[in-house]
């Protein structure tokens, strides 16, 4: 869908605006950081939630876009950045630790994500796995490696409600949640987050690759700490560590696919 001046109607971008590997931030506010990881970066356009970016690395031309906060306004993102040209992206997050041995800044490096969320279920039934490109899940994994920053490899969860994790034993279905938690913790998901399964989704339909890298930014017993709890808190992260190797992980990308012409 275009808007009168022939651009996407929510991103307002066109078919050049973009490079074919886009970093995806959820927060507007993070894309010039990241920008300022490229070369000739300049900003492209803003609307809503959506702020992008464009630049180079290797000479390759590579965008940062927006997405928001969850899977609704990311599937739309996606949506309008396929359609002007982009092939390749990197969730670049946070995410709140799932199992008791992960700790607070370590990377999530996301293979796959349960799809505990809506906004999938309007493309494929939930049967239909959303899965990260492997391509991509290697790169990201060998940036991390290069760059010594610890890291994990795993399955998320992409989930709808930030409170309804957080602060589940407060919801009124709060049993049903604690039970699906422990289940999805039990099956060995490493991280929760709010739009993985919605990339990895549409990547799949229009044939693109995706992966995700999240900072895992707190400890998996926070939702069972009381409200009175001094150490139940979430603070402000440095996203440099996980923004580091996704940029890191385009340029091994931009690399690989040149050989393979």
């Amino acid at each position: 869908m275009k808007n009168e001046e022939g651009k996407q109607f929510h991103l307002h971008i066109t078919h050049g605006d973009v490079g074919g590997y886009v970093l995806l931030p959820g927060d507007p506010g993070r894309c010039e950081k990241i920008a300022a990881y490229f070369d000739d970066a300049h900003f492209v356009a803003q609307n809503r939630e959506y702020v992008i970016w464009t630049g180079t690395l290797l000479g390759e031309k590579v965008s940062v876009a927006s997405t928001g906060i969850g899977c609704p306004s990311t599937a739309i993102a996606v949506e309008e950045l396929i359609d002007a040209g982009a092939d390749t992206f990197i969730r670049v997050g946070s995410a709140g630790a799932m199992q008791s041995d992960t700790r607070m800044g370590d990377v999530a490096i996301v293979t796959g994500a349960i799809r505990d969320e809506g906004t999938t279920r309007q493309y494929l039934p939930l049967e239909f796995p959303a899965i990260a490109d492997p391509d991509v899940v290697s790169a990201l994994r060998e940036a991390a490696l290069r760059l010594k920053i610890p890291f994990r490899v795993g399955i998320s969860q992409t989930k709808d409600s930030f409170y309804g994790e957080v602060e589940r034993n407060r919801m009124p279905m709060a049993p049903g949640l604690e039970e699906r938690w422990n289940a999805f913790v039990a099956g060995g998901a490493i991280c929760s987050e709010m739009e993985a399964a919605a990339i990895f989704i549409l990547s799949s339909i229009y044939r693109k690759r995706a992966g995700g890298a999240m900072m895992i930014i707190n400890d998996a017993d926070l939702a069972e700490k009381a409200e009175e709890d001094a150490s139940k808190h979430m603070a402000e992260f440095d996203a440099d560590c996980v923004i580091r190797v996704a940029v890191e992980a385009v340029k091994i990308l931009i690399k690989k696919d040149r050989n393979s012409l």
